[in-house]
């Protein structure tokens, strides 16, 4: 049951400033469109979702992640999944600069200085941490609408398991890297932290780490490096804008692959960096009893002005790779398939956080659910939310005090638990036709 993923990174929706480099970048994320969705059709099947490795928008501003949610809502369209099934996490790009006040920047340099001793004192205090998650007030929105909410515990968050044979599934943990970034970040100063550096592993699951910077922007990369050797399989990461590819051994049958992304829409084109993106699928080796991840690199041709597979990056080396996989080796032994019958297509599930228990709001994941979560946090800006909210009697009319994303995500599971879903999409509805309404006067 292979998982086949469009992988992304560093979209940087906004970043252009004038209308000559806004074409050319419009016409490279057009042709990625074309690109993916006819290579997905080459492997017979529809892709099980989409993967984002940060930096989606260029300044975290709401007008940003719009454009970037219709042009994902295209791509998933094109590749034959869900627009549900998108997941990311967030990159430096993806924080406003403009919230870092004075007091953000006196937290973020203590937490520099003195590592996790002051990021745990600052997250366990819930005014303080609530300066942190400020500057992601966008980008919160966006990615609440996907399932994808930053835990504000500071612990990684929004796990996704995929099944690719019986008793054998991978486990997706969501990092944020940027969680103490400011101004300006040097290499070497960020922190994941401790509540991020810990998985649990679990018996017949390989995790793969999803993650914008790469080890070596952390302070605390060594430890952080020693979690991740011991109980991951796969670190995907961005920022770099450079693609790489490293298979480490790290001792007899236990393997991890640490993929680098380009950028998906670099600050600038040239002979070094251009657009990139990757095709990636996760699947079963029956015979090693391990997983497999398959790349086809996909990158920029400059006088050709489309994408094509990025040959010179795999270096004569197999887009097959098949690594030593101590987890799925301690699950139970995987039934054999019945012959002749065809393999479903893998779903991306969401779970629960196996170190925090559940997630901040554990409301029930239809379909139905999930997809009015999308349009409530994604369609809909902050005010048009807390209008809905009043004219469904969930907070007073005269409420001054500002709702964050995380009472925000507490009032919605409130509907839905009240069996108020069905108000809750007409709400909707009729925000998007009044603002439609507007655009057009």
């Amino acid at each position: 049951m292979p998982a086949v993923f469009i992988h992304l990174s560093d979209i940087h929706f906004g970043q252009e400033k004038d209308g000559g480099r806004i074409t050319i970048n419009d016409d490279a994320k057009e042709q990625l469109l074309q690109d993916a969705a006819s290579e997905i059709a080459k492997l017979d099947t529809n892709a099980t979702g989409i993967i984002v490795t940060g930096d989606i928008a260029y300044s975290a501003k709401y007008e940003e992640y719009e454009k970037a949610g219709k042009w994902l809502d295209r791509l998933a369209e094109g590749i034959g999944c869900s627009r549900l099934d998108i997941q990311m996490v967030p990159g430096n790009h993806d924080i406003d600069r403009n919230a870092i006040t004075p007091i953000t920047k006196f937290h973020l340099d203590a937490i520099r200085e003195h590592g996790d001793s002051m990021l745990d004192m600052l997250l366990d205090d819930d005014v303080q941490r609530e300066v942190l998650y400020e500057r992601f007030a966008a980008y919160r929105d966006f990615s609440s609408g996907y399932g994808c909410a930053l835990d504000v515990g500071g612990a990684y968050s929004a796990d996704v398991v995929v099944t690719v044979a019986p008793e054998r599934t991978v486990r997706f943990v969501h990092l944020n890297s940027a969680l103490i970034c400011s101004l300006k970040d040097d290499e070497g100063k960020l922190i994941l932290g401790a509540r991020q550096r810990v998985f649990t592993p679990i018996d017949g699951e390989e995790m793969v780490v999803l993650v914008h910077h790469p080890l070596n922007w952390l302070q605390d990369s060594d430890e952080a490096a020693r979690y991740f050797k011991s109980r991951a399989r796969v670190i995907i990461s961005g920022h770099e804008h450079f693609p790489s590819l490293t298979i480490m051994g790290v001792e007899d049958n236990c393997d991890l692959l640490m993929l680098a992304a380009g950028a998906t829409a670099p600050d600038d084109v040239d002979e070094k960096y251009t657009y990139k993106y990757n095709i990636l699928t996760f699947d079963w080796d029956d015979e090693s009893d391990a997983l497999a991840v398959t790349i086809n690199p996909r990158t920029w041709n400059f006088e050709m002005k489309r994408f094509e597979r990025d040959t010179p990056f795999l270096e004569g080396r197999s887009e097959r790779n098949v690594l030593g996989s101590p987890n799925f080796r301690k699950g139970a032994p995987p039934a054999k398939p019945i012959l002749g019958m065809r393999d479903e297509q893998p779903q991306a599930q969401p779970v629960a956080n196996p170190v925090t228990g559940s997630k901040e709001v554990d409301f029930s994941m239809t379909e139905d659910v999930r997809l009015v979560r999308l349009r409530f946090f994604r369609d809909i800006p902050e005010d048009g939310r807390r209008r809905i909210l009043v004219g469904l009697n969930v907070i007073p009319a005269d409420l001054t005090d500002r709702l964050d994303n995380t009472i925000e995500q507490r009032f919605f599971g409130k509907l839905v638990a009240q069996g108020r879903l069905g108000e809750l999409s007409a709400a909707i509805d009729a925000a998007i036709l009044e603002s439609k309404s507007g655009d057009d006067e």
